[in-house]
């Protein structure tokens, strides 16, 4: 679209959507329904990462679908559109994500509950009676007929639930996206850009028992609201992510442990690398940001690459983000951690180099300094430029390694090992929860 206006631009492929074979079966076309994209909107859809932006400006850089034809501009309204628009052959492609709308419906778009999802052989009461712990034990996962009904039943959710990405997409909001009860993945893909949609509520229908996780067992929820997996060169950027109304709090107590529904809103693993994660707001949530999921080496040996910069988290309980293996720059970013279930913020894993500058806390009175970083057989952090603030008292810098050593051993190193270079700014801690409040999350982009 070089050499032309963006209202000719509009035009063009607003013509396009309505005409074009290639168009996928299922995408509504603008011209029919309204709310198209505007030129605001267009121009955004084909911009990249800027130069030096995070780690995913790294290699080739990230510049998504901004390559796309007219005829690979698509938008979609229902999960439907959105599943066509995602197919096809592999160009670069813009996929705008209209208003809101949920992934748990059947192909007429009726909502879809746990029950349509259940296989007939699954009986919740009768697979808490055949596991429980002093039935079953505790030395092995379950196994047998309700097992197999249970991983039956929720491979029929994650068939209608979850949404491949390809490569060389980016996947934009537009009037007021949200995406309910999804999980976006993008699965050894490259070249990715997801902007401006709210993530909500991919609460898992079927979650796994597992007695060997820990002392007591564990339940384990399936589905991230976007999931990175092998994925290299990805700009998330201005998204929300929350559970919506169906908070894990609220969930009952079975075989002694809570009912987790929920498992990351943006979780980055498996050899993923080269990932910028900017202006996004995480709030109410769990397990928030996982970055690596084992600690044995293998494939996220020397990747693991990502840039955590101007995002809020509000009231997470952990993982923001937890790091093992990679190289993670975490600057700028406001967390506020208020809530009396707050575990911690940044997570010190195996072989992890964290360099955590000028981040903004607001913490209640009872959570000590030494809380906001948590071991988890990681060595080394550096943390730089912390300003943390108890209510509305003045914030005051703390060292947290220091603190987080003067509470718990084994100390932490106070250097991760590494400097990074690959930043546009770098903001005075002070000013962060202005910048970010007034910039993190959907509808800031004027879209």
């Amino acid at each position: 679209m070089r050499g032309r206006s963006l209202a000719a631009a509009a035009v063009s492929v607003v013509a396009a959507l309505g005409l074009s074979t290639a168009l996928p079966a299922g995408a509504v076309k603008p011209a029919q329904a309204g709310g198209g994209p505007s030129a605001a909107a267009l121009r955004l859809a084909r911009q990249p990462l800027a130069p030096n932006d995070g780690w995913a400006a790294a290699g080739s850089g990230t510049t998504g679908g901004s390559a796309a034809d007219d005829a690979h501009v698509f938008v979609a309204r229902n999960r439907a559109e959105l599943l066509a628009a995602l197919a096809g052959d592999a160009a670069p492609r813009i996929v705008f994500v209209s208003g809101r709308f949920s992934m748990s419906v059947d192909d007429a778009g009726r909502p879809l509950g746990c029950a349509d999802y259940a296989d007939p052989e699954y009986d919740l009461d009768a697979f808490l009676g055949a596991y429980d712990p002093a039935v079953w034990g505790r030395a092995s996962k379950p196994t047998g007929p309700l097992e197999d009904a249970r991983v039956r039943s929720a491979k029929r959710q994650g068939d209608q639930i979850k949404i491949n990405v390809r490569g060389d997409t980016t996947i934009i909001g537009i009037n007021g996206a949200r995406i309910e009860h999804g999980s976006l993945i993008l699965a050894n893909v490259a070249n990715v850009i997801v902007r401006n949609i709210e993530f909500t509520d991919a609460a898992d229908c079927f979650p796994a028992w597992d007695p060997t996780d820990g002392a007591a067992g564990n339940w384990n929820s399936l589905y991230d609201l976007v999931s990175l997996t092998g994925a290299t060169n990805v700009w998330l950027d201005h998204n929300t992510f929350s559970d919506g109304n169906n908070h894990d709090a609220d969930q009952p107590v079975r075989l002694g442990r809570p009912y987790q529904v929920h498992d990351g809103a943006s979780d980055i693993i498996r050899g993923s690398d080269l990932v910028t994660v900017s202006y996004n707001d995480y709030y109410d949530h769990d397990k928030t940001m996982l970055i690596g999921s084992t600690d044995t080496p293998g494939v996220d040996v020397g990747k693991l690459r990502v840039t955590v910069h101007h995002n809020r988290f509000g009231n997470v309980i952990q993982r923001a983000p937890r790091v093992r293996f990679g190289q993670v720059d975490v600057y700028n970013n406001a967390y506020r951690a208020t809530d009396e279930e707050y575990g911690y913020s940044l997570g010190v894993g195996v072989e992890s180099s964290i360099y955590a500058e000028n981040n903004h806390f607001v913490r209640s009175e009872d959570l000590p300094d030494g809380e906001i970083i948590h071991y988890w057989k990681g060595t080394r952090i550096t943390a730089l430029g912390t300003l943390v603030q108890i209510g509305h008292r003045p914030a005051q810098p703390v060292d947290l390694v220091a603190a987080y050593n003067a509470a718990h051993d084994p100390d932490l190193a106070p250097d991760g090992g590494w400097v990074p270079t690959l930043r546009t700014r770098l903001d005075p801690t002070a000013d962060v929860p202005r910048i970010v409040g007034a910039s993190a999350g959907i509808r800031r982009l004027g879209i």
